[in-house]
């Protein structure tokens, strides 16, 4: 019965040594380094021509970092990679300029960016007619 008593005794000390070796690692992993907490970030910068992979740097009381990031490029270079915005539907067509216009509401902006609350894109209008349904052709045996 002592043999049985002292291997559950073992056991429990394993497990519960273990835990916290785990609980310690990840204390570790969420730590940079850094006790600042106010970092300031500016915009992503590409390593080459306007969009692509890059960086953006960080500073805080003295300390600096640097971050990798990406700027798709296919996005609108106007309002920046950081500024996010939900956008209403297009509006109709002005015949006076031919443009469509629609705007967007601040989101979200990373990294503390500095974003307009609301912005506004314009297109050209389509020349083209679409039509809603396409034409049905009858499935019928002859």
């Amino acid at each position: 019965m002592q043999v049985r008593s002292l291997f559950l005794l073992l056991v429990l000390i394993l497990v519960a040594a273990t835990a916290e070796a785990g609980k310690n690692k990840k204390e570790k992993t969420k730590k940079d380094g850094s006790k600042c907490e106010d970092w300031s970030w500016g915009p992503c910068v590409p390593n080459s021509k306007d969009c692509g992979l890059g960086y953006r740097e960080g500073t805080c009381k003295g300390e600096s970092k640097k971050l990798k990031c990406k700027i798709p490029c296919n996005w609108k270079k106007k309002f920046g990679a950081d500024c996010k915005y939900k956008f209403e539907n297009w509006g109709g067509c002005s015949a006076q300029t031919g443009l469509k216009t629609r705007s967007g509401i601040l989101k979200k902006a990373l990294y503390n960016a500095q974003c307009e609350e609301t912005v506004y894109v314009t297109k050209p209008c389509s020349s083209k007619i679409k039509s809603k349904s396409k034409a049905k052709k009858g499935k019928g045996k002859d």
